[in-house]
């Protein structure tokens, strides 16, 4: 079984790879991750907020309109959409100052594309790691007992990060986790504009990579009322992890 780990750094962050594969050789597993490389890069050109050029600098400015913009973007755009209202408006890009930031969603997204990427690559076992969005196909391989076992994920306390408080084992799927222990205080509640109070830390896992990014991130503004959005049938089968902000306590669903 070829293992091949690669770390690189993109969107002001670094991108964590790992994946074993029993039939794809060293060198086409280089070739897939210079492609998923290649891509995150696209992404940083098309999606950052910092890049004068990029089509969402471009939108917030009023320069094009969402119908002159790559599939890429309109397809993100239409994401933030559905996640807007499945969040009741407690994840909403367009009430950013500046106008439209889909930061809250696009890493998840891009870390899906990248995982299923090396999935058609003929790489079966894989973990994309976007600074805390985890994309996860296919379980890793456990050389010691020749076993293909799921992925192990803690969940740490944000006030105590050494200390893991949640373990998800994951087959395949996605995780998010946002919080204040690392960026500090950056999400915002849509409807007043203030430092999002709802919750700690809050993690989401489930099938698609972009939704638990933007919920994870709805579930801040929220804290544990969001625990109704989840009975909506688009939510179904997504797991819900909340530390709360006022008190040393979590709630999960």
């Amino acid at each position: 079984m070829n293992q091949l780990r690669r770390q690189f750094p993109v969107w002001g962050t670094i991108v964590d790879v790992d994946c074993y594969s029993q039939f794809v050789s060293d060198a086409d597993l280089n070739e897939a991750m210079k492609q998923i490389t290649d891509f995150c890069e696209a992404v940083d050109r098309d999606f950052s907020t910092y890049k004068d050029g990029s089509w969402v600098s471009r939108l917030r400015r009023g320069d094009v309109a969402i119908e002159d913009c790559p599939d890429d973007v309109i397809e993100v755009w239409d994401l933030c959409a559905q996640a807007k209202w499945l969040s009741d408006g407690a994840f909403d890009p367009w009430a950013v100052a500046g106008g439209f930031d889909p930061s809250g969603l696009v890493k998840g997204w891009a870390a899906d594309k990248c995982a299923d990427m090396l999935v058609a690559a003929g790489v079966p076992h894989v973990q994309v790691n976007a600074a805390g969005d985890l994309a996860l196909r296919g379980g890793w391989y456990d050389s010691a007992s020749e076993e293909i076992k799921p992925w192990s994920i803690g969940v740490v306390n944000p006030t105590n990060t050494l200390e893991v408080v949640k373990v998800y084992e994951i087959t395949d799927g996605a995780i998010a986790t946002s919080g204040t222990y690392e960026r500090g205080a950056h999400i915002h509640d849509p409807q007043t504009g203030m430092i999002a109070i709802g919750a700690l830390s809050a993690t989401v896992v489930g099938p698609l990579g972009w939704l638990c990014d933007a919920m994870a991130t709805a579930v801040m503004v929220g804290g544990a009322d969001s625990a109704k959005w989840f009975g909506q049938p688009e939510l179904q089968g997504y797991q819900v992890f909340g530390v709360n902000r006022h008190e040393e306590s979590a709630w999960e669903i």
